[in-house]
Formats: structure tokens, C-alpha cells, sequence
């Protein structure tokens, strides 16, 4: 159902903190011009836990305005099981296309309640769910045999691979076949997961490298696999920085550095300072002076 670059774009936000629509809008558009495959909202990089429901649905909502016929998902990352079938409801009477669904935020459940949390949000909502399974980041493990375990529910049609172990997708696949569109999460992993089966990058950079990020999936869909490799080496100092605790200030500085936009983050985040923002100035400034001429015809 879901395969191709998906980005998880980045919220933007007006001098007052509200949100900026018409930069939303802007930097949306290029996404799509570039021939992305659908958009993700309020993700990690989103920073949806920051934002009440209502503005998570307001930006959902110009996702969609700019994905047209292709999927626009929406983020589920919430403390509790309640709340999280609220925003789901919402999404769903919306007309979200499906949601990408972070187990538990706040307590580390077990496998017997992180399948419990997973079911009752997909039965809440009742529309396609991509399963975002992040050890690292969220401390909740979904494991091959919890997968396993879930494909009994035909409204789990995707997972977001973020283990942190590229074995785990050639696991997934080899046990559960097609059962699950399995989409990389990791940027600094996705030309190894693509190679190992991953139909699709749920990606971060791509925001201010849209055309790069879109090249290496295309190239790899068509065997060309040198060619991605190359572009990916180059690539490969940016996706690091997706890989981070501040990962939104990483990308949102290299976003008002490669497209203009602005670098403003929801509090308790600050904007990269000192040293941090020096490391990332240097990364781009080396990037865009070795930025590779893409193949023609993709």
C-alpha cells in the first residue's frame, strides 16, 4: 500500500509560535515537485507530541492539500491509550489516509500491552496503520514475533523499521513474506535497507533534499545500485545528523540553509548554538560545494 520516500516533514512556526501555514505550504510543495510518494505529519521530526490535536490536524490537513491522490498519514505518539484513540478518531472523521502509530511514549509497555495499545488505536480509527517500531528512541521494542503476532488485523499494512538493526528487516521479510510494506526510519541505514528488501524510506533529510533522497530509491528500485551508492556516500554526513537527540534542530537548520526556510522549533527546543550549529554549518557547506549532478531520466 505504502512504498516509496515518505517523508516526515517538519512543522514550521510563525515569530509568535503559531503555526506558519504558508511555509508549511511552500515547503511541502517541493516535496511533491520532487516526486516524493506521499507525506507523513507530526512525526518525531514533526514535533507532534509539542503540538494540542488541533494543530496536529491543521497540519495533517495542508499535508494532505499538497499530496493530492497520494497518502498524507498522521502521527499517533501519546502518553496514554485514551488519548491516543482520540486523536486517531479525529484523524480518521478528518479523512486521513491511514496513521503511523508510535506504541508509547511515556511508559515502556511490555509486548502483551504494547499489542493491546496497538490494537485498540487501529480499532479506534478503523484505517490502515504503519506501525513506527523505534527501540532507541522510544524504548519499546515491535518485534518480529509481535508483528507476527498482529497480522491477524488486516488494518496493520506497514511498519517504519527504526530497530537500529538492519538485520531486523530481512527478518520481517523472511518471515511474514508481503504481509507488511517494511519502510526504513533510519536515514544512515537506508541504502543497506532498500537493498535488503525495504519497499520504502520514511525519511528525514529529504526535506531539504527532496530530489537526492528520491534519486536512491528510484536508482535501487532499478537495479542501478552503483549509481545510488554514489549519491548515498555523498549523502551520507547529512543523514547522520537524523540519527541524534536533536535531530529537529539538525534538519530544521539545514532546511533555512538548503531552502530558505526557518529553523524555529517548539520549546522546551532551542535552536542549535555554539558548537552543535558549527558542526552542521560545515556538514552542508561541504555538501552543497560536492552536491552530485543527479541522472537524467529518473
Amino acid at each position: 500500500m505504502w512504498k516509496g520516500v515518505i517523508p516526515a516533514v517538519t512543522t514550521k512556526f510563525k515569530l509568535d509560535g503559531s503555526l506558519d501555514e504558508a511555509e508549511m505550504e511552500r515547503c511541502f510543495a517541493l516535496q511533491m515537485e520532487a516526486g516524493v510518494d506521499g507525506l507523513i505529519a507530526c512525526g518525531s521530526l514533526g514535533e507532534g507530541p509539542m503540538l494540542s490535536h488541533e494543530e496536529r490536524l491543521a497540519v495533517w490537513r495542508l499535508a494532505k492539500q499538497a499530496s493530492g491522490s497520494k497518502p498524507a498519514l498522521l502521527t499517533v505518539a501519546e502518553a496514554g491509550t485514551r488519548e491516543a484513540c482520540e486523536l486517531a478518531k479525529k484523524a480518521a472523521r478528518a479523512g486521513a489516509d491511514g496513521l503511523m502509530v508510535v506504541p508509547s511514549t511515556i511508559y515502556h509497555t511490555d509486548a502483551r500491552e504494547t499489542a493491546a495499545n496497538l490494537r485498540a488505536i487501529a480499532a479506534a480509527a478503523d484505517l490502515p496503520v504503519m506501525i513506527y517500531s523505534n527501540r532507541i528512541a522510544y524504548r519499546v521494542d515491535v518485534t518480529t514475533d509481535l508483528l507476527e503476532e498482529l497480522a491477524d488485523d488486516a488494518r496493520f499494512v506497514a511498519v517504519k523499521e527504526s530497530s537500529d538493526d538492519i538485520r531486523r528487516t530481512t527478518e520481517i521479510i523472511s518471515r511474514l513474506g508481503e504481509r507488511y510494506a517494511v519502510l526504513t526510519g533510519v536515514d544512515n541505514l537506508a541504502y543497506e535497507a532498500l537493498c535488503a528488501g525495504a519497499v520504502g524510506w520514511v525519511a528525514g533529510l529529504v526535506v531539504a533534499f527532496p530530489k537526492e533522497t528520491v534519486a536512491i530509491v528510484k536508482l535501487v528500485q532499478a537495479g542501478r545500485h552503483a549509481e545510488a551508492l554514489a549519491i548515498y556516500r555523498w549523502f551520507r554526513p547529512l543523514l547522520d545528523l537524523d540519527v541524534s537527540s536533536y535531530l529537529v534542530q539538525n534538519i530544521k537548520l539545514v532546511e533555512a540553509l538548503v531552502i530558505d526556510s526557518n529553523e524555529r522549533v517548539r520549546a522546551p527546543r532551542l535552536p542549535l548554538a555554539g558548537a552543535q550549529r558549527a558542526k552542521v554549518e560545515a556538514v552542508v557547506k561541504t555538501a552543497l560545494a560536492n552536491r552530485p549532478q543527479l541522472p537524467a531520466g529518473l
